[in-house]
């Protein structure tokens, strides 16, 4: 007869079994390693089908990273105003960090240029440390640690969203191994009855802090830990529990609150100045339908399966059941920041990050576990209903990894020669020092551009920012042509419905054309020059020319054609730097 023992938390399970006998290395004890080595390697093949691709969004962060770095402060580029354009503190330090090491930003390593080749080296060892995470989860639950973490391991794999934002260059791996470390630590703490405890709590809130640094709805993160203990809680600890949960609360508070301190001291803002811009709203009870979205991506029939495993798990042990809920509460949370936050111009479910390392994790625990304690033949029908659900997904993300393949999301190398290069060159034949240019995509530009850029988009522009979160375009349209006054302009169709500066007679006024090119919603778009910059009608027709020879195949680019054909690891060239003007893509 097995003995159990009563935890901390009330909850009763077997004593672990002494080791005091410890097998002889075999090849057992090398599973888990090859598990985590496998599925890392299988992510790294599925991320080298988009090949060189860095989303433009992406390069912002870069453009800091630099500034810091060289002791700039945090400006987007040498002699910008302080300006928080970024909302990535933690992603922004790494690539600092990396920088200064000399392993970003400085040119090749075999070949190939570290601007693409570090940031994605750090999503790759992100991915292998959720891997070595949800192989610790897995560990404390079942004996086939190795099999749950090679299932893992796979699946992460097979999603083209997880894929896909994890190597952007943006945050998006560091932040789903933050949250997912703040699910296991939960998980593992309720297993091992050290959830009311001083080092677990502070490691809660710590992480929460980590994750809000990392992307700004991560705040949410900070109700993880508490919500946890509170639904544990009992009449004899309530005393304790609360006791934590304010320790908990407190590191939060105090490593997040430190930040909003010094971001206020240093850009007057309490906010970022893209969550000012972007303007979030609160939601309402209909942004949970958003979910759905979640469900049809990853495959109904799948999602259905597998809530039907995970529903069954939660019938099993006490043990199992309240970790299996601790897992449960960060999804939970994850699923409600993609609902609430406003639908993502950049697609394929860049918010969901957490969402899919997550329900990964728990959908593979759910599935080994129910399948191990079936009988022999209910067992092989459980194996078979998983298979068959899972075929329409695989086959769906085949398709869409394709598709991406063929059209990534704004590529930061074709901003960077469209409006860092090809704008650096118009300078130097109009003979412009100093100049400004006003734009709307900040990433690529930043890192090559040697004009005061002007973010139309509000990003990197407070005023901007201001203008476009209270609905102002008259107004920015007085900042822009009354205050601003920038030597270039270039518009698109992102923003042109609300800004319309291709309409305002200003612009006509006091700028002549260089580039025609229409906007697809009905406005004029393409380049502009101020005439007071124009030294004569020869430079405009040779301005024009040197437009008209260039800009079509950057535009090429910029319509995502051929961005993984052969050689797509230099497609920006082996560096970035501001005054170039040779382009890279073609």
């Amino acid at each position: 007869m097995t003995m159990t023992v009563s935890g901390a938390d009330g909850i009763d399970v077997a004593p672990e079994k002494s080791d005091e006998k410890k097998p002889r290395a075999n090849w057992r004890t090398s599973l888990p390693w090859l598990s985590v080595a496998g599925g890392t390697a299988l992510i790294a093949l599925h991320a080298i089908r988009y090949g060189g691709w860095l989303v433009d969004d992406a390069a912002i962060t870069f453009a800091y990273s630099r500034s810091v770095s060289e002791g700039l402060g945090p400006v987007v580029q040498a002699g910008a105003a302080p300006v928080e354009a970024y909302s990535n503190p933690t992603w922004l330090v790494l690539l600092a960090a990396g920088r200064l090491l000399g392993l970003f930003d400085h040119g090749t390593v075999f070949g190939l240029p570290d601007y693409i080749l570090f940031p994605k080296a750090l999503a790759l060892l992100c991915c292998a440390a959720i891997l070595v995470a949800g192989h610790l989860a897995a560990r404390r639950v079942t004996k086939h640690a190795w099999l749950v973490t090679s299932l893992f391991g796979v699946t992460l794999a097979a999603i083209p969203s997880f894929v896909i934002w994890c190597f952007s260059g943006l945050e998006n791996s560091l932040y789903a191994l933050v949250v997912f470390s703040l699910a296991v630590l939960l998980f593992r703490a309720v297993l091992d009855h050290r959830l009311s405890s001083a080092r677990v709590a502070l490691a809660a809130g710590g992480l929460a802090a980590f994750a809000a640094l990392t992307r700004p709805e991560g705040l949410s993160y900070g109700a993880a830990y508490p919500v946890v203990v509170l639904l544990w809680l009992r009449r004899t600890t309530i005393r304790q529990s609360l006791r934590h949960i304010g320790l908990s609360v407190g590191a939060f508070a105090l490593l997040t609150g430190t930040y909003i301190c010094w971001r206020y001291f240093e850009f007057g803002r309490l906010l970022s100045n893209p969550t000012v811009a972007k303007g979030q709203d609160a939601p309402g009870i209909e942004a949970l339908t958003r979910i759905g979205e979640l469900v049809g991506y990853a495959g109904a029939l799948a999602v259905l399966v597998l809530a039907s495993v995970v529903g069954l798990a939660l019938t099993r042990t006490v043990q199992w059941r309240r970790g299996l809920v601790a897992l449960l509460v960060p999804l939970a949370i994850a699923l409600a920041d993609y609902a609430v936050l406003k639908p993502d111009w950049m697609g394929v479910y860049r918010f969901a990050t957490p969402v899919w390392a997550l329900g990964a994790l728990i959908s593979t625990l759910a599935a080994v576990e129910v399948v191990r304690q079936a009988r022999p033949r209910t067992r092989a029908l459980l194996a078979a209903a998983l298979a068959v659900a899972t075929i329409p997904s695989a086959v769906s993300f085949a398709g869409q990894s394709e598709q991406f393949a063929a059209a990534p999301t704004f590529p930061a190398c074709a901003v960077a020669d469209r409006y860092g290069r090809i704008f650096n060159a118009y300078a130097d034949l109009a003979g412009v020092r100093q100049g400004s240019l006003l734009l709307a995509d900040l990433g690529g530009s930043s890192m090559t551009s040697r004009l005061h850029l002007i973010d139309l988009g509000g990003l990197g522009d407070s005023r901007i920012a201001d203008y476009i979160h209270d609905n102002d375009a008259a107004g920015l349209r007085d900042y822009v042509f009354d205050e601003v006054k920038p030597t270039f302009i270039t518009t698109h169709t992102h923003g042109s419905g609300f800004h319309r500066i291709p309409v305002d007679p200003r612009l006509a006024r006091d700028y002549d054309q260089v580039l025609d090119s229409p906007d697809v919603e009905g406005f004029p778009g393409g380049d502009w020059i101020r005439k007071d910059a124009v030294p004569s009608p020869a430079v405009l027709a040779e301005l024009r020319a040197y437009a008209l020879r260039n800009t079509a195949r950057v535009d090429r680019a910029m319509n995502m054609s051929n961005l993984t054909a052969p050689g797509w690891t230099n497609n920006c060239g082996p560096t970035l730097r501001p005054g170039q003007t040779r382009l890279s893509l073609g």
